[in-house]
């Protein structure tokens, strides 16, 4: 019944509707274009409509149409989860969960055997499911690689990537976001010569494979268009890449750091931002990298660098783990210590810094995803809280706060939850190692 009545709410309501159906939604941009979405929350916080047991996991939820999709690591479910590490093989299960979006209903689950071998924070998988053309596609911590039916969960492809392209795993897991770009399906490997393959989505056969690094790390790819041609830009360890989506081809590269040698193990992390013609990386050893893009052929070069080796007392922005979000030519991001930081996009210049999020307290790794929706900003922090705010040039206002969900991981001697929500239906959800949540946010 609540399914149903949701669906004729969508149908009936003239506001837009929007599905969350990969890494930082539809446009890969973190930006929640729903409206009918609350100004402040309700006396006690906002509605549960539910809430489900789950393992622990980093991935983000994913939802598309009727579909909620997760994954996780059931072996450890309800075990207090610490920053370890998996030297010798630890037998366990990785899952695709797939809930009724309405009800928190389970429809189905696809689970196979997975040891962790080698593998930093060993508490399960890391990157968001992708739901494409009645396809979800999986990408778990050691490399296995899953397309399955959307509608039941049915095998339709699968690839053991490191075992497929001789490559170790990354220290802290695979944790890339797959992307699908036209009839690709783009991810990072390792190894020699592969450090990025494009596969056929349908089949899993390889398209082309490009690109050698020590490390892959955990920075998403993505696809801009600059100098007249689509570009495809990989973060690896050691460098900053473009090259062309339909051939792995490369057109230009910048070291980073500059010198090509990377700490190591390295922390690329955040997903680069495209701002006007300005491409923007940051990661907490070696700060911030900003390219110039040509605007008549595939180029770029170096509009500005971090000099500084203090991550924690630097200028500019040392991101670690959530994306920045660019907004009127300026870059919002988390330092090192958990503060926001507004910086001006075509100098790096840092505007302002607040650590209000986190009560006016340093919070070493802090993290916080940022969300615009509309003139807005919706922030959820690593404590658990959903903060509605403004954010301009101009400083951080904070609207209002509700905790919607208890860290259950412990990191760096803080208690955190680490994984990024979903906004769809007018709702969010929201995980941490122990249960999925979907509480609204719809206007009354």
């Amino acid at each position: 019944m609540a399914k149903s009545l949701l669906v004729l709410m969508l149908i009936a309501t003239p506001a837009v509707a929007d599905d969350w159906p990969q890494w930082l939604g539809t446009k890969r941009d973190a930006v929640w274009r729903e409206t009918g979405i609350l100004e402040k929350f309700p006396a006690g916080g906002p509605k549960v409509h539910w809430r489900l047991p789950i393992g622990p996991g980093y991935t983000g939820p994913a939802v598309s149409g009727d579909h909620v999709f997760v994954m996780d690591r059931p072996s450890a479910t309800g075990a207090k989860i610490k920053d370890d590490y998996a030297k010798t093989a630890v037998a366990g299960l990785e899952r695709v969960l797939c809930f009724d979006a309405a009800t928190g209903k389970a429809i189905w689950k696809h689970e196979y055997d997975c040891p962790y071998e080698k593998l930093s924070y060993p508490s399960g998988p890391r990157a968001t499911p992708l739901i494409h053309d009645g396809k979800v596609y999986t990408l778990g911590a050691m490399g296995h690689l899953f397309c399955l039916a959307e509608s039941d969960g049915k095998v339709l492809w699968e690839k053991n990537l490191a075992k497929e392209y001789k490559t170790d795993h990354p220290i802290w897991g695979y944790s890339a976001h797959p992307f699908i770009d036209g009839k690709k399906l783009i991810v990072l490997v390792g190894g020699d010569g592969s450090g990025v393959v494009a596969l056929d989505k349908d089949s899993g056969r390889e398209i082309w494979k490009a690109l050698t690094s020590q490390e892959v790390c955990y920075s998403p790819p993505i696809i801009i268009e600059a100098g007249g041609k689509r570009q495809l830009i990989v973060w690896l360890s050691d460098a900053l890449y473009s090259i062309d989506p339909e051939t792995g081809k490369q057109y230009w590269l910048a070291g980073y750091p500059e010198d090509a040698k990377p700490q190591r193990p390295a922390v690329n992390i955040a997903q680069p931002l495209r701002i006007g013609d300005i491409l923007f990386v940051s990661s907490f050893y070696h700060g911030q990298l900003a390219m110039n893009l040509a605007k008549d052929k595939p180029e770029a070069e170096v509009a500005y660098r971090s000099k500084e080796k203090t991550p924690m007392k630097a200028p500019g922005l040392h991101a670690l783990m959530a994306t920045p979000v660019a907004r009127d030519g300026h870059i919002y991001g988390v330092g090192p210590a958990g503060e926001i930081r507004c910086l001006e996009a075509a100098t790096g210049k840092m505007v302002w810094s607040s650590n209000k999020p986190f009560g006016e307290k340093d919070a070493v790794f802090g993290t916080i995803f940022f969300i615009p929706q509309g003139d807005r900003w919706f922030l959820f922090t690593d404590q658990g809280d959903l903060i509605i705010a403004n954010m301009s040039p101009k400083g951080y206002e904070e609207i209002d706060r509700a905790n919607v969900i208890k860290p259950s991981q412990s990191a760096r001697g803080r208690e955190v939850v680490w994984s990024h929500p979903a906004f769809a239906h007018k709702c969010a959800f929201i995980r941490n190692d122990r249960e999925i949540v979907c509480i609204s946010l719809a206007k009354e």
